[in-house]
């Protein structure tokens, strides 16, 4: 492993600063979904509602995060994530407000709420090829992919944690206040005003971005491997039901994410000398998850595969960060990593019916079934991806063709 790329990431100015408040904007977003589930279950009785309300709020985010991300581009991104973090958290403070007997108003609030989620992931995706370059850019895409599993490790166990500690609307709030501090620091960060860059850029139109040969098959591989993931945490809670013990559940999220983390960071400090294929990640992680089919038979057994899997979670999906980041033209990177949040959320969303009414009508292990089906999916999806390359240096930096 060669360290060095993440020493020179440390000490290039503005890095590190925009990726801890990337971080800390994202987390308290992603803590409200805890809060939010069992003040609609406490509200309504039941968490069926609860998933009504999850569901309107996916959708909300899915509808409006291309259009967020597209304005970002074309007009003023500072402007465009400071005004939608400040809405979310006020639609978020009026959701955590509403009386129980108002509990059939929880998805229009929370759908709202979902249409004002400031595109924190894409802008900061959309500026790594500006900052960066050469193989500090395969790093820093890494090491966003594995800071990413902090997020979605610290921010539901915060919202679980004041949820026990007060109450879920108690959750609420905090997150509120949370991400309306945060979400200023990281918009501050952002490029002010039209650049001259933005006004001289040619922009490509939603079908042009989206019809391309390259671009195209990686966001599909990309929703489907979301759509897997939420098939993956459904049989996970499936498991831990069946074994008895829900504490299970959380255990092996942990053990995955932790899998990820490192991953994503030794595959970060790995010199790159070679081509790499997006193709041949997928396909090594999809085999991994296809063994936990054969795993769950044992507590321990499905632990170790999921660790295993997990590994290549990470590395993975900086890949594919920055294959899309460096075929898209600068003018319209954050948008594409926009539709790239739609999709996923889409994906997730089917991916947790789908996986639910297979687990119910086939057992716990088809959850993993499911998943590696859409591995194959998605590497069959970016075969024709060209790989990274060591002389691609300046692929990120240079023009694109749409």
């Amino acid at each position: 492993m060669d360290l060095t790329a993440y020493r020179d990431l440390w000490r290039t100015p503005g890095v590190m600063s925009l990726m801890a408040a990337a971080l800390t904007a994202r987390m308290p977003v992603m803590a409200t979904m805890v809060p939010l589930a069992f003040l609609a279950k406490d509200a309504s009785g039941n968490f069926g509602w609860a998933g009504v309300v999850a569901g309107a709020y996916s959708i909300g985010t899915a509808v409006a995060s291309v259009v967020w991300a597209r304005l970002a581009d074309r007009k003023d991104a500072r402007r465009v994530v400071i005004i939608t973090g400040t809405a979310w958290a006020l639609m978020m403070a009026v959701t955590a407000l509403l009386p129980d007997s108002a509990y059939r108003l929880l998805p229009v609030a929370a759908a709202l709420a979902g249409l004002f989620v400031a595109p924190v992931a894409s802008t900061l995706r959309a500026a790594w090829p500006r900052l960066v370059q050469g193989g500090r850019l395969r790093a820093i895409y890494a090491l966003d992919a594995s800071a990413t599993e902090l997020v979605f490790v610290i921010g539901p166990m915060f919202g679980a944690a004041i949820v026990s500690v007060a109450s879920p609307r108690a959750g609420l709030l905090a997150c509120a206040v949370a991400a309306a501090g945060a979400i200023w620091w990281f918009g501050l960060k952002q490029q002010s005003g039209m650049t001259q860059e933005k006004r001289d850029a040619k922009r490509p139109t939603a079908r042009e971005l989206l019809l391309h040969r390259h671009r195209l098959p990686m966001l599909i591989a990309f929703a489907c491997m979301v759509m897997g993931f939420a098939s993956m945490s459904l049989g996970i809670v499936a498991f831990a039901d069946e074994h008895g013990n829900r504490l299970i559940a959380g255990v092996l999220e942990m053990v995955a994410a932790l899998g990820s983390l490192i991953g994503g960071l030794v595959g970060g400090a790995l010199p790159g000398r070679r081509d790499s294929y997006l193709w041949r990640r997928m396909l090594t992680f999809t085999v991994l998850v296809a063994g936990c089919f054969f795993a769950t038979a044992s507590v321990v057994a499905l632990a170790v595969m999921l660790f295993a899997s997990g590994c290549l979670i990470a590395p993975t999906f900086s890949a594919l960060y920055e294959r899309l980041g460096g075929m898209t033209p600068a003018s319209a990177r954050t948008e594409i990593f926009g539709w790239m949040l739609s999709g996923g959320m889409l994906g997730a969303a089917a991916g947790s019916a789908v996986a639910g009414a297979i687990v119910e009508s086939f057992g716990v292990r088809y959850a993993w079934a499911l998943m590696a089906v859409l591995g194959v999916l998605a590497t069959v999806a970016v075969l024709r991806v060209p790989p990274h390359r060591p002389v691609d240096s300046t692929l990120a930096s240079a023009p694109v063709a749409a």
